[in-house]
């Protein structure tokens, strides 16, 4: 069994999205405590923004006739995508970030396409294999709240990963973590920690779900 894990959080320490994704890898290990984790960190080791862009320009070159820069864009592509498509089971802890979805997730995400395994129009090497997706949001976003339809993230991550890559997917979101760094939000400090308390519940519970019987 192997667990590819990836943090798109522009921190380390401090990370709400890591500290939740964390709930999900330890009940994972419970039940695999020999299995290997591949981790990939893009929020701190990111995708250059142009390389997409270089990549599928090598898709379109024969090979013979490709820059350096398209040969290691392609090759990185490639082992960008070995490591998500050798896994049996993924993890990925994605904040939003100003109502939109991380650009270090969405370079990755667009580096991987590139791959013909992953390409348009073919059944993605990752069909069907479970996955968890953890979530988080500063504020509120649900119906009713003022900025309702504001997470312009949550629905297009679902589509790549449900849809498009065809992911068993699971899904943990948690709101409120500016509560106690905003003081504009202090009077929702109860909801927020009844927020966390749930989000922490399904982590676990998709953990636990994220084991062997769901991968077999």
């Amino acid at each position: 069994m192997t667990l590819f894990r990836l943090d798109a959080s522009i921190r380390e320490d401090g990370s709400h999205s890591r500290a939740i994704a964390d709930l999900v890898e330890a009940e994972w290990r419970a039940a695999n405590p020999a299995a290997e984790i591949v981790r990939r960190h893009v929020g701190l080791d990111p995708i250059p923004a142009t390389t997409w862009g270089t990549a599928v320009g090598a898709a379109f070159t024969p090979e013979a006739d490709r820059t350096a820069e398209q040969r290691d864009a392609a090759a990185l592509a490639a082992r960008e995508t070995d490591a998500l498509v050798g896994a049996d089971a993924a993890l990925f802890a994605v904040p939003l970030y100003n109502f939109g979805v991380s650009q270090h997730f969405k370079a990755w995400v667009d580096l991987v396409i590139s791959d013909p395994r992953m390409a348009a129009g073919v059944t993605p090497a990752t069909a069907g294999k479970p996955a968890v997706l953890v979530t988080v949001r500063g504020g509120a976003y649900g119906a009713g709240t003022p900025r309702e339809g504001w997470d312009h993230a949550t629905g297009w991550m679902r589509r790549i990963l449900q849809d498009v890559w065809q992911l068993d997917l699971s899904v943990v979101e948690r709101e409120f973590t500016l509560v106690g760094v905003n003081p504009a939000l202090d009077e929702f400090a109860d909801l927020a920690d009844e927020m966390r308390a749930e989000a922490e519940r399904i982590a676990r519970d998709h953990g636990r779900a994220l084991g062997p019987d769901r991968a077999a």
